[in-house]
């Protein structure tokens, strides 16, 4: 697929105005928060970069998907959460200030895992291909030019400007959401034809993992005897992923429109799956609270 105004301009101007208003919502104690709570930040961290890579090359393995749309699984499952993982966090009473710690410190790392593990990827799945290349170094440097970059312009910005800062952040949030449906709609547009096809395909595979994920981030919490509170941000951080960066990397920066499927399956199914989860936690809070009383 060439590069067109879709995938050389909106996706990455969208990511960085994004990545801008996340910036504008962290304080340089969010960073330091790894060694106030290095236990569930450091479970945070491996569930995310290792464990969720992990079950979806098994998916991608066990649903038997075809190359280009097993790499573009493994894709979203490199992204970090981002501002909607936040989002989430916060509407189903989770450790706010964790999850964004996790979301700040991974989306630092990603700018350097996500090529690295997306050259793996399309080795494995696809093998020697002269169609489709992802140079490390130049991937590395355009990943920090508009994920990183913005983010450290939007701290400079609240740690100068604090009530310009504040204004603006709740407008770049709600954008972000419109973003996301925008290019989840471009998708589906420029793909019509075969879209349909592609959910079937996809679908399955993506809920899988989503739920799988989802509920893996709560019982690990659990396991490791970290507060309600704080497995619930945990398992959003591994369930909710940066469509929208993962929407770039295969179709910006590899161009394969097919490899940005399951980014779109995965991004519309975990809003459903997302909700549904808090639900069914709050209400599992509320009945705990009746049977104590």
């Amino acid at each position: 697929m060439q590069a067109d105004l879709f995938t050389a301009v909106v996706l990455p101007v969208s990511l960085s105005i994004i990545m801008l208003g996340m910036g504008l919502s962290l304080h340089r104690d969010d960073f330091s928060r790894v060694l106030t709570q290095p236990k569930a930040v450091i479970i945070g961290v491996i569930a995310q970069m290792l464990l969720l890579p992990i079950i979806a090359f098994s998916i991608a393995l066990v649903f038997e998907l075809p190359p280009l749309l097993a790499v573009g699984l493994m894709i979203i499952s490199f992204a970090p959460g981002g501002a909607t993982s936040n989002l989430f966090t916060n509407l189903a009473n989770g450790d706010v200030a964790l999850s964004i710690s996790l979301t700040a410190i991974v989306s630092l790392v990603t700018p350097f895992t996500l090529p690295l593990f997306t050259i793996f990827s399309m080795n494995y799945f696809i093998g020697s291909s002269d169609e489709f290349s992802l140079p490390l170094l130049k991937t590395i440097t355009q990943l920090l030019a508009i994920t990183v970059v913005p983010v450290i312009i939007g701290m400079f910005i609240l740690s100068r400007w604090e009530s310009l800062a504040n204004k603006i952040e709740p407008v770049i949030k709600a954008l972000s959401v419109v973003f996301l449906f925008i290019i989840m709609m471009v998708i589906g547009i420029k793909n019509k034809e075969q879209m349909a096809d592609f959910f079937l395909q996809t679908g399955s595979a993506t809920l899988s993992l989503n739920i799988i994920v989802l509920a893996l981030g709560y019982f690990l919490g659990k396991f490791y005897k970290l507060s309600e509170a704080q497995s619930i941000s945990i398992s959003y951080e591994v369930g909710i992923q940066n469509g929208t960066l993962a929407f770039m990397v295969a179709g910006t920066l590899i161009g394969n429109s097919t490899m940005m499927i399951p980014a779109v399956t995965y991004s519309t199914l975990m809003c459903i799956t997302g909700f549904i989860f808090g639900s069914f936690l709050k209400r599992q809070r509320g009945a705990s609270l009746v049977l104590d009383s």
